[in-house]
């Protein structure tokens, strides 16, 4: 059965067809404000299932994916950076340093849903700030949650990852599979 990915983002477009699905691509816009108390793990939750929500109610029959990956240090959500010293800045908090990458993954189908959240630690090495200029000026950070991409030139700053590597490029893939079996997708 083909499927919608409710999400503009390449990286999640890549890892679904890696994987044999058969998808189309069909971005949302919703509003991804932090609500006042709401936990890191219930704020991808939430974001996945209004964007997956929104694409199938105008698309009856189809099964829709909604994601939303966040960097997690300390409670501290990091989303993508604004601008260069954002960049910088997440990344000196990264440095030497364990965090969590949460993906919230939501699927709906007829008025069926099913979701979840996955989680992977990663542990970056310490950082130099030669480093981290370095990468900044890359350009590679700016649409990454955390400012960095595992599968490309931060990958020299990851020590381990304990987890879904797929999930830490913005799609698990696995959890993807699971849900849409359960809710009778496939």
């Amino acid at each position: 059965m083909r499927l919608i990915l409710a999400s503009a983002s390449p990286r999640r477009a890549d890892l679904l067809a890696a994987a044999g699905f058969a998808f189309d691509v069909m971005p949302v816009e919703i509003d991804e404000r932090i609500l006042p108390s709401e936990r890191p793990a219930e704020y991808v939750s939430r974001l996945a299932l209004a964007k997956a929500r929104e694409v199938a109610r105008r698309n009856p029959g189809t099964p829709v994916l909604g994601a939303d990956t966040v960097v997690v240090v300390d409670d501290r959500i990091l989303g993508k950076p604004a601008d260069a010293a954002d960049a910088a800045e997440m990344l000196r908090i990264l440095s030497g340093r364990t965090h969590e990458v949460l993906t919230g993954v939501a699927i709906c189908l007829d008025g069926r849903e099913a979701r979840d959240v996955a989680c992977t630690r990663v542990r970056f090495l310490q950082l130099a700030p030669a480093e981290v200029a370095w990468y900044v000026a890359s350009g590679e950070p700016y649409d990454k949650a955390g400012a960095y991409a595992v599968q490309g030139l931060a990958s020299r700053f990851v020590e381990s990852i304990d987890g879904s590597y797929s999930n830490v490029v913005g799609l698990p893939v696995a959890t993807a599979y699971r849900l849409l079996r359960q809710i009778g997708a496939l």
